[in-house]
């Protein structure tokens, strides 16, 4: 059980909101992946996650340090220095990695160390075989990981089971799975070309 208060589903949009605006008035000088839709989801799934457990995310990760617990004020001026797509607070037991798949094996290594791990990926992720390794020796050694598989459909902007096939049918039970609709944001940005 956690033993703080959650954000609640309108405190995540208006932070999103906050950085969506401030990327449009070009403050944000780098790439941002923003959240809308899965907030819900997101919610549910950190009641389940203790303080204590090690978080490994993606470059979309601002709604899991914020359920993870780091300081809203400290996120917002990490992504205002142009650090949204590699927030790490060690402190907190959260890392993300925007390299496509690239925290699989950093998250399995911790987990290996004995920590409770809960490592998030996207559908696109989800297709790839470091994935599938992952999961497999995650599987093989027993390790105290939990694999999240957030679905909203696309790889990046083509429709995943295009891509890949149909994806749903493999689901072993070391992973979770919930499927949402992109909100507002695209894949990249916030829909307003901003020029640095």
């Amino acid at each position: 059980m956690r033993d703080h208060a959650i954000m609640t589903s309108a405190d995540l949009k208006a932070f999103e909101r906050e950085v969506a605006d401030a990327f449009e008035r070009g403050e944000i000088r780098g790439p941002i992946h923003l959240s809308d839709g899965n907030e819900d989801q997101l919610i549910k799934i950190f009641k389940d996650i203790p303080l204590s457990a090690w978080v490994f995310s993606t470059w979309r990760s601002h709604y899991h340090a914020l359920l993870h617990g780091v300081p809203r004020e400290r996120v917002m001026a990490d992504i205002l220095a142009g650090k949204s797509m590699f927030l790490h607070y060690p402190e907190h037991r959260f890392f993300t990695s925007a390299i496509v798949g690239g925290i699989l094996p950093i998250a399995c290594g911790v987990a290996a160390a004995g920590a409770e791990v809960w490592c998030f990926v996207g559908d696109m992720t989800f297709t790839i075989g470091a994935f599938h390794d992952a999961v497999h020796w995650a599987l093989g050694y027993d390790l105290p990981i939990q694999f999240v598989v957030e679905d909203n459909g696309l790889s990046t902007n083509t429709p995943t089971n295009e891509a890949w096939g149909d994806t749903d049918a493999i689901r072993p039970n070391k992973w979770r799975r919930y499927k949402y609709t992109r909100g507002a944001y695209p894949h990249v940005g916030s829909g307003k070309y901003v020029a640095f």
